[in-house]
C-alpha cells in the first residue's frame, strides 16, 4: 500500500467559494482501511502500520460523527485486517471475527446509518457472509437515496474469473462481475438524481504495485457504464491510503486517506462530507491526513 501524504492539519488541495448550504443539505461520514487488528506490522517494514489501537480510534470518529449531526456514515473498505501482516507471524483466523465485532461496536457509538464497503483484507480471513453478518447487511452492494442524492455501494471483491473473495489470506486485485456491471447500468438508468459511487479498490488508478495490474482488473469498463449513465458525479474510494484527486469526464474521482495508524505516529483520520444536492456542491472537510475539497458538478 502506499502512504499516506504526512500532512498535519487540514490541507486544502482544491478551493472554490464555498457554497451556502441549503436546506436539502445532507451531512456523510467517511472512514476507510482501519485495518483493525490484534498485532501490529513491524517498525520500518512494508507496511509500518499499528493497528491495535482500532477501537479507540474508531471511537474518537464516532463521537466526531455524533457531535456533527452526521445524517450517515459510510465506511470505504478494510475494516478488519485479516490474519496476513507483512513481517509478522500470522495470527489465528479465529480471532478475526471478534475482532470485527469489536470495531463494530465502536461505531455504534454512532447511532445513524452506517454503510460498510466490502474492502480485500475484509475477507483475509472471512467470507462475504460473515462480514454481512458482523455488520448487520444483507447485500454487498445495493443503493439508496439520501437528501436528493443517489448512492451507490459496489462490491469489488472478486477475482477476475469472477468468483468471490473468500478467506483468500492475500489478495489485492478486485474486479466487478458482469451480472453486477449490469445490476449497476440498470440502477443507474432508473435514477434521475446525482449520484456517489463507493468503491473500495480505486477506479481511477491503472496500475497497483501489489497486483501487477490496476486495482479493479475491469475498471475501464466500470468507468464507462458511470460515464455513459451521466448521472454519476462523484466516486469515493480507498485502498490506496492516500489521498488522491483526479476528474475523469466529469466525474470526480475521490481516493481517502487510511484511518489506521502508520506508527510516526498519525492521527484518526477521516472526512465530513456535506452534499448539496441543490447547489450541486460536495464539500469535503478533512480531519488528520485527510486533505479538504470544495467541489462542483
Amino acid at each position: 500500500m502506499r502512504r499516506g501524504i504526512a500532512l498535519a492539519g487540514i490541507v486544502l488541495i482544491a478551493i472554490t467559494l464555498a457554497p451556502a448550504f441549503g436546506s436539502d443539505a445532507i451531512q456523510i461520514g467517511i472512514i476507510t482501511d482501519v485495518h483493525s487488528h490484534n498485532v501490529d506490522s513491524p517498525p520500518f517494514g512494508a507496511e509500518n502500520k499499528r493497528m491495535t489501537n482500532f477501537a479507540e480510534r474508531l471511537g474518537v470518529f464516532a463521537s466526531a460523527m455524533t457531535a456533527w449531526e452526521a445524517d450517515a456514515v459510510i465506511e470505504l473498505g478494510d475494516l478488519v485486517n485479516g490474519t496476513f501482516v507483512f513481517g509478522a507471524a500470522a495470527s489465528d483466523d479465529e480471532s478475526i471475527p471478534g475482532i470485527l465485532e469489536e470495531a463494530v461496536l465502536a461505531l455504534t457509538g454512532f447511532e445513524g446509518p452506517i454503510h460498510y464497503v466490502l474492502g480485500n483484507h475484509d475477507l483475509y480471513s472471512l467470507s462475504k457472509d460473515e462480514f454481512l453478518a458482523a455488520v448487520d447487511r444483507e447485500e454487498t452492494y445495493y443503493s439508496l437515496d439520501l437528501g436528493g442524492v443517489h448512492f451507490v455501494i459496489l462490491d469489488a471483491e472478486f477475482r477476475s474469473t469472477g468468483e468471490a473473495y473468500d478467506h483468500v489470506y492475500f489478495l489485492v486485485e478486485g474486479y466487478i462481475p458482469p451480472e453486477e456491471l449490469e445490476w449497476l447500468q440498470a440502477d443507474l438508468a432508473a435514477t434521475t438524481l446525482p449520484t456517489i459511487v463507493c468503491v473500495h479498490q480505486p477506479l481511477d488508478s491503472d496500475f497497483e504495485t501489489l497486483a501487477g495490474g490496476p486495482p479493479v482488473a475491469n475498471h475501464l469498463a466500470v468507468r464507462q457504464v458511470l460515464e455513459d449513465s451521466e448521472q454519476v458525479v462523484a466516486v469515493f474510494q480507498g485502498h490506496d491510503h492516500a489521498n488522491v484527486y483526479n476528474q475523469i469526464e466529469g466525474i470526480h474521482y475521490v481516493t481517502f486517506a487510511a484511518m489506521v495508524d502508520h506508527l510516526d505516529p498519525t492521527p484518526p483520520t477521516w472526512a465530513q462530507v456535506t452534499l448539496d444536492a441543490g447547489q450541486r456542491t460536495i464539500a469535503i472537510e478533512g480531519f488528520g491526513l485527510q486533505d479538504s475539497l470544495e467541489l462542483t458538478y
